[in-house]
């Protein structure tokens, strides 16, 4: 069988650029690599999109690969294309009805805390719901809490870079899980401040993924790409044969 295309979903506060060192090694070892936006506005928009690029942009069998918030897009979006795995980089993968604030409440979260204006910017945006708001990260909560495994020159390109999530996005319940049916693989980062890598292990095991744990912050695939790079590649195997 042919090589599946590998579909790269970022997450909150990121863009495709967070998968480079995985998508230039994987573009070496022949693979085709699609690292499309995530529109972050909305579950229904943003899985929308997704279902829509898989069909449009692929032929073939296609492993869906989600960072973050983005395993809440794969996991709703999983339906468009050849879709054969999933693999959830320090991810959420959530079953049917769950929300992000959910997931993280009671987590030990560095997000889930009291008041949200200490760890984030929050601010209204052109076009939005009634009530909804863009959360941009704070830069201390980049340094400490997002990404601190990375150099402090690739901290501030986070904090200059970031792509705000909405509130609304966060707060709205994931809808049939994807995991049920398809073959799923998740790397654990165990120095996720974001979401502890208690949770990641819990949700993985819930979706009987197969599972491996790297040293590594919320943004493992930057700072410790190897492990990220396994995962999609016996996720790939796995459809090749």
């Amino acid at each position: 069988m042919a090589k599946p295309t590998i579909v790269a979903v970022h997450g909150a506060w990121a863009d495709a650029s967070s998968w480079n060192a995985v998508t230039s090694e994987l573009q070496e070892r022949g693979y085709t690599v699609l690292a499309p936006p995530n529109l972050l506005r909305g579950l229904a928009a943003d899985t929308g999109y997704l279902s829509s690029f898989v069909a449009q942009r692929t032929s073939g069998p296609v492993v869906l690969v989600g960072h973050s918030y983005g395993g809440f897009v794969i996991t709703n979006a999983a339906a468009g294309g050849d879709v054969r795995a999933l693999v959830y980089v320090n991810a959420f993968i959530p079953d049917e009805g769950e929300t992000v604030f959910q997931i993280l409440g009671g987590s030990g979260s560095a997000f889930d805390v009291p008041d949200p204006t200490t760890v984030f910017d929050i601010v209204g945006y052109p076009g939005g719901p009634e009530g909804d708001a863009e959360a941009f990260l704070k830069p201390e909560t980049v340094h400490k809490s997002m990404a601190q495994d990375l150099s402090e020159t690739d901290r501030l390109l986070v904090v200059a870079g970031q792509r705000p999530i909405t509130l609304s996005a966060n707060a709205t319940p994931s809808g049939a899980a994807a995991w049920k049916i398809l073959p799923s693989w998740a790397v654990v980062g165990t120095e996720d401040l974001v979401i502890p890598a208690a949770t990641q292990r819990s949700m993985a095991a819930r979706a009987n993924a197969k599972t491996t744990e790297v040293a590594g912050s919320h943004v493992s695939m930057i700072s410790n790409p190897q492990a990220t790079i396994t995962a999609i590649l016996a996720a790939a195997d796995h459809v090749e044969n």
